[in-house]
């Protein structure tokens, strides 16, 4: 039996849990972080995260998170399914009423009417019991010279009345001084149309990051600091591999170091380059089935024409290539160029080139 290891493993592949490191990202939530001292209608307290699957975007909305809780912030995390709206007021009406609880009459009045109705839109009544409820929860975080942080994840999946009265709402309090700030996180496309609805057009004024992979370099980097910690660590070669494996995809970064941590510590030597390789199979397989097939699941038999063209090339496409291969007009493989990278499927490469977004997605395509 192998030794006990006594580190456990510190790899959490799944969505949104957070990395070991947080690798490629410095720097990107200053602008948050320096708005949460200014409170109110800073650039970064509006932040909309958007990528490819799994490149990382839930993780961020983390991190905003811990790092406006550590200031004081009252945070309020949603995914962007039906309803949000009416369960962001009843969470701000339990908060409102435990902060109302306070000395000379400080109570909060107005909250004890029924429930928000969990639907797709909130009733005129609710909508402005809603903005009523949240310009008094504000007042009384400005007299504590905190804020509200706001975070909905999975736009993509979002009623979009919902989404114009929220977008309403905040830039109500807004105008109002009020310390607000509200983070976005959700598919390029879904992003897209968003912000070109007229519904929403003052979160066109909001902090778009757009998300990539990590430097491979950085990814080896944070390996071998990680993998130092185990028994028998792993050689510099073999971490190398295992990095350049996940393409500096961040939730491949966790599979491949989850399985390679898993298959180390069953072993009472060094790993060998068979073992790597065994754990790189299995992070990928999981990579396929979680990742690949869900990132395709709304693509039409054209979008899978297109990249399976892609998949002929061993890197960046040529979409004048691509048109020949496929025999159709450029202004139809500018719009199939615009959908996918919209899906984040693909992603310009350079003047005239394209490339895969996700990594393995090439090979998976090829098989379909």
């Amino acid at each position: 039996m192998a030794s006990q290891q006594a580190t456990q493993n510190p790899f959490r592949p799944t969505a949104g849990a957070e990395p070991p490191q947080l690798i490629g990202r410095a720097g990107l939530l200053d602008e948050f972080s320096y708005g949460l001292q200014i409170r109110s209608g800073a650039p970064g307290l509006l932040t909309i995260f958007t990528g490819a699957r799994g490149i990382g975007k839930t993780v961020m909305l983390g991190e905003a998170e811990d790092i406006a809780r550590a200031q004081g912030w009252l945070v309020v995390s949603e995914t962007a399914t039906i309803g949000f709206l009416g369960r962001i007021g009843e969470a701000m009406r339990s908060a409102a009423e435990e902060l109302g609880k306070g000395p000379k009459g400080r109570k909060i009045t107005g909250i004890g009417a029924a429930g928000f109705s969990i639907t797709s839109q909130l009733a005129p009544a609710q909508q402005l019991g809603w903005r009523q409820l949240g310009e008094q929860l504000l007042q009384l975080l400005e007299e504590k010279r905190t804020g509200l942080i706001i975070t909905l994840d999975e736009i993509h999946g979002a009623n979009r009345d919902e989404l114009a009265q929220l977008a309403a709402f905040v830039q109500h309090f807004i105008r109002q001084g009020l310390p607000i700030a509200l983070l976005f996180a959700g598919l390029p496309a879904a992003v897209s149309d968003l912000l070109n609805e007229g519904v929403a057009t003052f979160l066109r004024r909001a902090d778009r990051i757009d998300l990539h992979a990590a430097a491979i370099r950085e990814v080896e980097d944070s390996y071998l600091a990680t993998f130092a910690s185990l028994e028998h660590p792993i050689s510099p070669k073999l971490i190398r591999k295992a990095a350049k494996s996940t393409g500096g995809y961040p939730f491949l970064i966790q599979l491949v170091g989850y399985h390679l941590w898993q298959v180390a510590e069953s072993k009472e030597t060094p790993l060998t380059e068979a073992g790597v390789d065994l754990a790189l199979a299995a992070a990928h397989r999981k990579n396929t089935r979680v990742v690949l097939a869900a990132a395709l699941a709304t693509a039409s038999p054209k979008d899978i024409d297109f990249l399976q063209a892609m998949s002929e090339d061993d890197g960046p496409s040529s979409t004048a290539e691509i048109g020949m291969r496929l025999g159709d007009a450029k202004n139809t493989i500018g719009n199939y160029r615009a959908r996918l990278i919209d899906a984040g499927l693909i992603q310009p490469a350079g003047r005239g080139l394209i490339d895969f977004a996700i990594p393995g997605l090439r090979e998976y395509v090829v098989g379909i």
